[in-house]
């Protein structure tokens, strides 16, 4: 059985995926997690699931363009940059 690896580097960091250990039940699954992903203290806290218990989920419909609902935050680089290209404009009259 394929079980997912989600680790997290630091307290209060969100979780990412690491990886996939192959185990033949959840208690192998455990230790191998711990052996691959948390045994030089590169991680804080591990996750792990059977693959079969992850759903994809697909077809993101954003009909009204609301960018303010990724999970990244608002597109700040391209505001700060327009922002700057304002401020340089205005220095230069």
């Amino acid at each position: 059985m394929i079980y997912e690896v989600f680790r997290q580097e630091r307290k209060g960091q969100a979780f990412a995926h690491a990886g996939s250990v192959e185990a033949p039940n959840e208690e192998f699954a455990e230790a191998y997690a711990r052996e691959q992903y948390g045994r030089r203290g590169e991680s804080t806290a591990l996750w792990i699931a059977p693959r079969e218990a992850l759903h994809e989920i697909e077809d993101f419909v954003d009909e009204l363009g609301r960018n303010y609902h990724r999970v990244d935050g608002y597109p700040l680089k391209e505001k700060l940059g327009r922002a700057r290209e304002r401020a340089e404009a205005a220095r230069a009259r």
